[in-house]
């Protein structure tokens, strides 16, 4: 069962733990996995990066094939990092005042410290990342 679909516009915090877990789920999470929690994906697709997508309309997890979850993306008018709860119309400047070696990439902003990207002209979509997903940002030659 859903909390909410696109439909209603309300987006509830995400929570996010760095590298480790978006609010209840862990980025060691399967694909089975979610599947068993919250059942089939409204859609389920291979992107231009070639990840395997489940979207779920309030979340989309991108999937290596090997199964590994490489990123889960979810709209978030407020981020909870630790015990500071920053909102999205905050998160960009938040971002760069506190983590040096952010960067861009695509239109979006990239931070290695707490393992997101986001595009600040596209609320409330926040993408939580593997920690090897960094590199792969950086890579980005766009």
């Amino acid at each position: 069962m859903r909390l909410w679909s696109h439909t209603l516009k309300m987006h509830l915090p995400m929570k996010l733990e760095p590298y480790e877990q978006v609010d209840d789920t862990s980025f060691s999470t399967t694909a089975a996995e979610i599947v068993e929690r919250r059942g089939p994906p409204s859609r389920s697709l291979r992107n231009g990066v070639g990840l395997d997508e489940m979207d779920y309309l309030d979340v989309v997890y991108r999937f290596q094939d090997c199964g590994r979850l490489e990123e889960i993306t979810l709209q978030a008018e407020v981020v909870t990092l630790g015990n500071v709860a920053v909102p999205f119309a905050s998160l960009a400047a938040f971002i760069r005042e506190h983590d040096e070696l952010v960067f861009e990439r695509a239109g979006f902003v990239v931070s290695p410290l707490y393992g997101l990207a986001f595009d600040p002209d596209q609320p409330f979509w926040v993408t939580a990342l593997a920690r090897h997903c960094i590199g792969e940002w950086e890579a980005l030659r766009v």
